[in-house]
């Protein structure tokens, strides 16, 4: 399998698919998922003449189980290693959910300083705050994320399977039609990685405050968002978000869950597509 090695010694696996000298597109997963969550969008750009990479976080799917490092800092580090390590240039950065927010912070903190990205799109993603605060009053209460650690902590198989099969894809909602194959290739995923980064996963999407990594993003940014996530609520994240971004773009999507890049990838695939080319 390929892999790098981070400097604190961590491996990190990656995919890599698609001429060498193709602009690149790097794809961030979202929690607790893999780099195969990625799998429509990897397949679609790759048909479009684009070289594709997408990574494992650490402690998530083939990369090391290691016990620390599991923050927004750590996770852009890492995706900084894949990158220089392929030594890709003007490249376009795409992240969902949590890994929305690891773009956010690698392109503040890494991406631009290095020159080596061009663009970036957040799906569905976590920034600027998931958590409720005095200073975020409309964000989530502490009592959800506290769920879903005690969820972790319990009885993970099954709470993969709970999420899956409810609000990350919209399958709870009435009328639904619920692809059993995609509720189980979530459990898979997630069932790859480790408890321990899973759980501490959960205080980084949440609390990881970005207002700052967002205002200091000067590429063009695309926000993509489902009006009906259930996850990542799109009054706290989206909306605030392109409020911050210098050179921001926001499309919304009536009735679109969290999982919308699996579920409608024949509608957010295009505009990615118009996006990268524009």
């Amino acid at each position: 399998m390929s892999s790098v090695t981070t400097r604190d010694g961590v491996q990190i696996f990656y995919k890599d698919w698609g001429p060498r000298e193709a602009r690149p597109i790097v794809f961030h997963h979202g929690w607790p998922l893999s780099a195969d969550d990625w799998d429509a969008q990897m397949l679609f750009f790759l048909a479009n003449g684009y070289r594709v990479v997408a990574h494992d976080r650490r402690g998530h799917g083939r990369s090391a189980q290691v016990s620390e490092g599991h923050d927004m800092d750590h996770y852009a580090a890492d995706a900084a290693a894949v990158v220089e390590h392929l030594d890709l240039r003007n490249a376009v950065h795409i992240g969902h959910s949590t890994g929305g927010g690891e773009v956010a912070r690698y392109v503040a903190r890494h991406g631009q300083a290095s020159g080596r990205v061009a663009k970036a799109v957040l799906v569905s993603a976590v920034p600027p705050l998931m958590l409720r605060t005095a200073g975020n009053p409309e964000g989530l209460p502490i009592e959800v994320f506290d769920g879903f650690r005690k969820g972790v902590a319990g009885n993970r198989a099954q709470l993969y399977v709970d999420v899956a099969a409810g609000p990350f894809y919209g399958f709870n909602r009435p009328g639904a039609t619920v692809y059993q194959g995609v509720v189980d290739n979530w459990w898979r995923q997630g069932m790859m990685g480790s408890a321990k980064a899973h759980y501490d996963g959960i205080k980084a999407f949440s609390e990881t405050d970005q207002t700052e990594d967002l205002r200091a993003i000067t590429v063009p940014t695309l926000v993509l968002h489902g009006e009906d996530d259930q996850i990542v609520p799109i009054a706290d994240a989206a909306l605030r978000s392109i409020k911050l971004l210098r050179h921001g773009t926001l499309k919304t999507y009536p009735g679109f869950p969290h999982g919308m890049l699996t579920t409608h990838a024949d509608v957010i695939n295009p505009d990615l597509l118009a996006f990268v080319k524009g």
